[in-house]
């Protein structure tokens, strides 16, 4: 078997189509999404009409959450941005898709940890607000009870790949739309990929064990950053432009 998993789109349409053109290019049609479609200063709307087109296998994250659940007043500047956009056809859409999704009776789709869609799985910060490789046994601690061989999850846009002490796989694809950010929980930190390019996973399965290679597709990510800068949101368009959050 061989697969395509996207995640953290976050509205980025332009990201999202130079990704499926790399996906079609590579002659995959198995594609994944692990949630965090719209949230953003960009596209959400061009976003959800391609992604609800496509109708990949696909699980909400913590931003599709909010963007159903919270009244616009009590949302973050990005969430308020994307529910500006929406339509009731694309609430109803977020409001169907399941928090977490076993794929094919082999492969466990969650956004954050398979309990949280706001958890880090396998980064953790420290009181310093430095990002780094969460212990394995942390890692393998959230992955009890998830008895497949291959567990896909998103949240923190790094691309990371864990070989659980058990043979499991846990992946997280990157960001396809949003290369920077910063949050305020557990602690300030930031997250920066170093690279504006869309990121996702391809996976292979070969004599019964699952390999993963990570893909940086180049777009045009300027107007990407100029759409953000546009929204008078710099942090994100500094993200887009360079991979940096400056």
């Amino acid at each position: 078997m061989r697969l395509a998993a996207i995640a953290d789109v976050h509205g980025n349409c332009l990201a999202l189509e130079a990704v499926l053109a790399d996906i079609r290019r590579l002659d995959i049609d198995i594609v994944v999404n692990l949630g965090d479609h719209l949230s953003g200063p960009l596209e959400a709307r061009r976003t959800a009409d391609l992604l609800m087109a496509r109708d990949f296998p696909s699980i909400r994250g913590n931003h599709d959450r909010w963007l159903i659940e919270q009244a616009p007043a009590e949302m973050g500047l990005s969430d308020k941005a994307a529910h500006a956009e929406l339509e009731a056809a694309h609430r109803q859409w977020l409001s169907a898709l399941p928090p977490t999704l076993v794929f094919r009776d082999e492969i466990f789709l969650c956004h954050g940890t398979p309990a949280s869609d706001t958890t880090y799985w396998m980064e953790q910060v420290s009181g310093d607000g430095l990002v780094h490789l969460a212990p394995i046994e942390d890692i393998e601690a959230a992955a009890e009870g998830i008895d497949l061989p291959l567990i896909l999850c998103g949240h923190t846009h790094i691309a990371r790949v864990v070989r659980l002490r058990d043979g499991r796989l846990v992946v997280n694809p990157g960001s396809v739309g949003c290369p920077g950010y910063d949050d305020d929980v557990p602690v300030h930190h930031v997250v920066q990929a170093g690279t504006p390019d869309a990121c996702y996973a391809v996976l292979d399965k070969q004599d019964g064990r699952w390999s993963v290679v990570f893909r940086y597709v180049p777009y045009d990510n300027l107007a990407a950053a100029e759409i953000a800068r546009a929204a008078n949101r710099p942090a994100w368009a500094s993200a887009l432009a360079t991979g940096w959050m400056r």
